[in-house]
């Protein structure tokens, strides 16, 4: 039979990306070739998300604009977390839609391929869907293989347990699972080899991992096993998404303690205000933030520090916005992200009273994002004059028409903080590593010179992969 192709998009966050990454290591380990092209593709995969109304609406977006260039002989198949929370507003905005595959449900990809190219599919106009609980929840996850600039996502677990009055994700993800220690150091292992000169760890609450399995403050221990592990190839090893009251004194000891884990922390902390947290549902004691800040930066002097906020949350008054403002300076973070309140269906702030008008919070929005902008500013301006390790990412040219190395240094997460930019330097292979002098500072981003090239073997292989070529399973 001819080999069966694929393109998938992916929508949403960096836990969508490892789910994909996921999917693409069960579908070129079953000889499905990948196309850059969705009308070159026999199987088109969008995975979605469905977190807010306008990433609701870019799925949407997406998934249209697929079924518009569908031909009969292609596959449309929507997954991810739309598909879990709203599989049927999906179908009657999409009714091209082959399947629908949940977010617990996408190690299911080529059984569900196998159906519905075996036309056990679209019966009576109904899509295909795989929903609800895995049948086997505890069956090791497909070890990822996707490596991009040097750098991958590990996702360490599943779900959340936190009672979020603004989020869906228990609604679509469940329960907090958490995935084996033994098969997360294979996927670990896997990735370096693939080229992986960083990873980052993921979870919607990564400092929740083990609780499930009665292993509360396990992170510490798996993140020290991770960097024995993996071999000297792994340079950077870095933490997102912890929950603020599950930031412990062991995980502090072991971020301080293992070289490999970079100085950087991102705490989503939502807001500044104990009124407004705890209507919010999340924890509002403000002094234990301060004192976990202490301790982080008393064991880590450099590390930097990340935080995102919501503005405009139901009863939101200027007094706890201008609270919000000055927790921010009193902190200094280094990278802020912020968002304005949507209102999803389901969740418990959905028809709260006291909603704050549209205008308010865009209003709210752009006055928190110029007093966090002198903040970054000043925070980036201290790394002039250091010697930084930088992960380069790509290149191009200025105005003057000279080469420009992109990378990041420890300092910036992969696809959310900023960029170091070092101009008028030799091209150099995506993945490389390399030691630069900052010479200038803006509020996002670095500007740096080269000082001495770190380049490990074969760094073309950041981008490469190398799949298991198993007896075709598609028809």
């Amino acid at each position: 039979m001819t080999q069966l192709s694929y393109h998938l998009t992916t929508l949403g966050c960096p836990k969508n990306e490892a789910d994909s990454s996921g999917m693409e290591t069960l579908l070129r380990d079953a000889s499905a070739a990948p196309q850059s092209r969705p009308d070159e593709a026999d199987v088109i995969i969008v995975n979605t998300c469905g977190f807010l109304q306008d990433a609701i609406q870019e799925s949407l977006d997406v998934l249209q604009e697929r079924a518009a260039r569908k031909e009969p002989h292609q596959t449309l198949i929507a997954a991810g977390c739309l598909a879990q929370r709203q599989g049927d507003l999906i179908l009657e905005t999409v009714p091209e839609v082959d399947g629908l595959l949940g977010t617990r449900r996408w190690r299911e990809i080529v059984p569900m391929i196998r159906a519905l190219r075996e036309g056990q599919g679209r019966r009576r106009q109904e899509a295909y869907a795989l929903l609800g609980d895995a049948e086997d929840p505890d069956h090791p996850l497909p070890m990822a293989r996707a490596v991009t600039a040097g750098s991958a996502y590990l996702k360490i677990s599943d779900g959340c347990n936190a009672p979020c009055a603004f989020c869906t994700i228990p609604s679509f993800k469940g329960k907090l699972w958490s995935q084996p220690v033994d098969a997360l150091l294979s996927e670990a292992q896997s990735l370096v080899e693939g080229g992986a000169r960083e990873i980052v760890v993921v979870a919607q609450d990564t400092t929740d991992y083990g609780r499930d399995r009665n292993e509360p403050d396990s992170l510490a221990h798996l993140l020290s096993t991770l960097c024995r592990r993996c071999g000297s190839d792994l340079r950077w090893l870095r933490l997102m998404y912890a929950y603020p009251g599950h930031v412990t004194d062991a995980l502090i000891e072991t971020m301080a303690r293992e070289e490999r884990i970079v100085p950087y922390l991102d705490i989503p902390l939502q807001h500044g205000d104990p009124a407004t947290l705890r209507r919010m549902r999340r924890p509002h004691r403000l002094d234990m933030v301060h004192d976990h800040i202490r301790k982080l930066r008393a064991a880590m002097p450099d590390v930097a520090l990340r935080t995102t906020f919501i503005v405009g949350f139901p009863g939101e008054t200027e007094r706890e916005f201008e609270n919000l403002l000055q927790f921010v300076e009193e902190i200094a973070f280094d990278r802020v992200g912020a968002f304005q309140f949507s209102p999803e269906p389901g969740t418990p702030s959905f028809d709260l009273s006291h909603q704050v008008p549209d205008e308010v919070k865009e209003e709210r929005w752009h006055r928190l994002m110029a007093h966090q902008q002198p903040i970054g500013l000043a925070r980036n301006q201290a790394q002039i004059g250091r010697s930084l390790e930088v992960l380069i990412e790509g290149s191009g040219m200025d105005e003057d028409n000279r080469t420009v190395l992109v990378g990041r240094s420890y300092r910036d997460a992969p696809e959310v903080d900023g960029l170091v930019l070092i101009p008028d330097a030799p091209e150099t292979p995506v993945g490389t590593m390399m030691q630069v002098h900052v010479t200038g500072a803006m509020p996002y981003d670095l500007v740096g010179e080269v000082l001495e090239p770190m380049t490990f073997s074969d760094p073309a292989a950041a981008n490469a992969s190398s799949p298991i070529l198993m007896e075709n399973p598609f028809p």
